[in-house]
């Protein structure tokens, strides 16, 4: 039976496969035979091997030819993966060309490997999120725009505020999402960068050959050479991991807002249905919100990695003991959580479920309390603002004392109806025309994302 890349139980629901595909056993492994593969290329060009020597190597930079049990059997033992998987690519090449193998990891260290292969896993996931990014934030804006004039109840403080429209929260979502896409654009020159300095970040062992060296290796592997090897300057990475928090934090946003939306009590907004989504073991009425719960428990989790990255920063002298070690599983699993999350998300909102009727009976709950302000706004135009204030506040009263709509409260009110016509009162207490700007921001979150191009 064909398992999943990584193995876990709970991999399809908290990790999308791609994502995991990339920093699976198979794929890190690579990653770093692509290093060595492309060293013994830009030393080649460079002139320090000869030719003959590359095409060895290369061949023998195929993880599938590798025992990753043996391999983790090794790093306990070694301390870093670079370390057996040199060893074992060395008898590798030897075993077909022995002469080829003397000039394998020339010039290199363990974490030269180790961090460029991670780089290079990097820029997969940054490709992986990017798309699906992208794709969310597409879904976003259509849903924005379908929506821009459906009111709905504003909540602060989790209690019904003056009305919103569903198109300005999703607005809000989308926006986020813009943010965090422009981010990742900025931080690419400063993540996608070789890291090449040998044993402690000189080249001394490659001589005069040591710069020309490193820019065809960055060449070969299209990164861009950095003015200095990183080895200890770990801010690259932990850039990254912070940007991919702020992601799981604003699509935790979301899920919590949905969450919210469904609960039985709101009953306005659902995830998709599908068969056997959102079921409950012993009550067969339930419909959970199983998406949105990949969502907040993404951004429960991942601002935990993430301090872990930033605890790891201040590493000693030109390698560091245990805080790189930290990071090894640390960045490719908040990777995996993000990429679940915006899986997800993309599902959640391209199917979205919308009750516009019980919005609206939703905004009549409180009988026309949370258009309060809009009278009080109209009213203090005539009688002065604390005068207004202080008789809405009185009429508000006295409706929830006596259980009736604020209309009629107001309309029996000699010191309103002296100021207001019962067809302003009409229009004051209507939902629909107390939306402020709501459909300008979803216009200018929507313009916002469609001038990012990537």
């Amino acid at each position: 039976m064909t398992q999943r890349p990584g193995n876990q139980l709970f991999d399809a629901y908290f990790t999308a496969r791609d994502m995991r595909e990339v920093f699976c056993d198979q794929g890190r492994v690579q990653a770093m035979l692509d290093f060595e593969a492309a060293l013994a290329r830009a030393e080649a060009r460079v002139g320090l091997i000869p030719g003959s020597a590359v095409a060895p190597i290369a061949a023998a930079c195929d993880a599938r030819l590798y025992d990753f049990a043996a391999l983790g059997e090794a790093i306990a033992t070694a301390g870093n993966s670079a370390i057996p998987l040199v060893k074992a690519l060395g008898k590798q090449i030897a075993s077909t060309d022995a002469e080829a193998e003397r000039y394998v990891h020339l010039g290199a260290t363990s974490q030269d490997v180790m961090d460029s292969g991670l780089v290079l896993q990097l820029r997969q996931a940054l490709e992986l999120i990017e798309h699906e990014l992208a794709q969310l934030a597409d879904s976003l804006a259509t849903q924005a725009q379908r929506f821009a004039a459906t009111p709905l109840a504003g909540r602060t403080w989790l209690q019904h505020a003056t009305p919103v429209t569903l198109g300005m929260k999703i607005a809000g979502w989308l926006g986020a999402v813009t943010r965090s896409r422009q981010r990742l654009q900025a931080l690419k020159p400063r993540l996608l960068v070789l890291q090449f300095g040998g044993a402690s970040g000189t080249l001394a062992a490659l001589g005069e050959q040591a710069l020309p060296i490193a820019q065809a290796l960055a060449e070969e592997l299209q990164l861009s050479l950095p003015e200095q090897p990183w080895h200890t300057q770990r801010d690259r990475l932990v850039e990254f991991g912070a940007v991919l928090g702020l992601i799981a934090g604003s699509l935790g946003k979301f899920g919590r807002d949905i969450s919210l939306l469904m609960q039985t009590e709101a009953a306005e907004v659902f995830e998709p249905a599908a068969p056997g989504k959102g079921g409950s073991s012993t009550m067969p009425h339930k419909r959970n919100p199983v998406g949105a719960a990949v969502l907040i428990g993404a951004a429960t989790r991942v601002p935990g990695l993430v301090s872990t990255l930033f605890s790891a920063m201040p590493q000693e002298h030109e390698r560091s003991l245990g805080l790189w070690h930290a990071e090894w599983e640390t960045l490719p699993e908040i990777c995996c959580l993000v990429s679940g999350s915006l899986q997800q998300a993309r599902l959640l909102i391209d199917g979205l479920e919308v009750d516009a009727a019980r919005m609206a009976r939703n905004l009549e709950l409180t009988q026309g309390l949370v258009l309060a302000e809009a009278v009080s706004i109209v009213l203090a135009q005539r009688v002065g603002r604390d005068a207004a204030h202080h008789l809405l506040e009185q009429c508000c009263k006295r409706a929830v004392a006596e259980q009736r709509h604020l209309r009629a409260v107001l309309g029996d009110e000699p010191q309103v109806t002296a100021q207001l016509s019962d067809a302003e009162l009409d229009d004051l207490l209507n939902p629909a025309h107390y939306l402020g700007q709501a459909r300008v921001w979803v216009e200018r979150a929507v313009a916002e994302h469609n001038a990012l191009i990537v």
